[in-house]
């Protein structure tokens, strides 16, 4: 059995600290968590299910060096993904946002992850409710629902750990042999 991977996007830490979080919580059948900036294609592909972690930055835009993120991240890893075919990879989600001070674009960046491995192939597992968070608009909701996992650190921190048990409660059997 291949492990689980776990990638991220990050500038300040919060979605590296989840991923290790994530990883702590799924045992032996995880990956170490590598950022996107770290990593090469080959590691990448050698998984046949993905954990995908992301923040959001910018205005429909992809975390990376046009939001200001000096060592880059999803925008400048994803172009050497393009010729890549995902089918066969089960690839899920989890998005990082404040609904509060972006109440208008909550966790939009997962869209451009979601939207790039749908055409890519991946079947996208790990949908979450919208409810128990307090938005305007997210680009990230798809037929009434978050396209992955969505954690507000800054206002609902303390219910984080309970959200990714029920999460990974869902996904871990899709992604088989866990």
């Amino acid at each position: 059995m291949h492990k689980i991977g776990i990638y991220f996007g990050t500038d300040t830490g919060t979605t590296r600290l989840i991923a290790k979080k994530l990883a702590k919580k799924i045992g032996d059948a995880a990956a170490r968590p590598l950022n996107v900036n770290r990593t090469v294609v080959e590691d990448f592909l050698s998984h046949d299910a993905l954990i995908l972690g992301t923040p959001t930055y910018g205005i429909n835009q992809l975390p990376g060096k046009s939001t200001n993120i000096a060592a880059g991240s999803w925008e400048e890893f994803l172009p050497e993904l393009d010729i890549i075919d995902f089918t066969g990879k089960k690839v899920a989600l989890y998005g990082l946002g404040d609904q509060e001070k972006y109440s208008d674009r909550f966790v939009d960046s997962m869209i451009h992850l979601h939207n790039f491995f749908t055409e890519q192939g991946a079947t996208m597992i790990g949908q979450w409710d919208t409810d128990g968070y307090r938005f305007t608009t997210s680009k990230a909701v798809v037929d009434g629902k978050f396209v992955g996992l969505v954690l507000d650190q800054q206002n609902q921190a303390l219910l984080s750990d309970e959200r990714m048990d029920r999460w990974l409660e869902t996904i871990l059997p899709q992604m088989g042999g866990v």
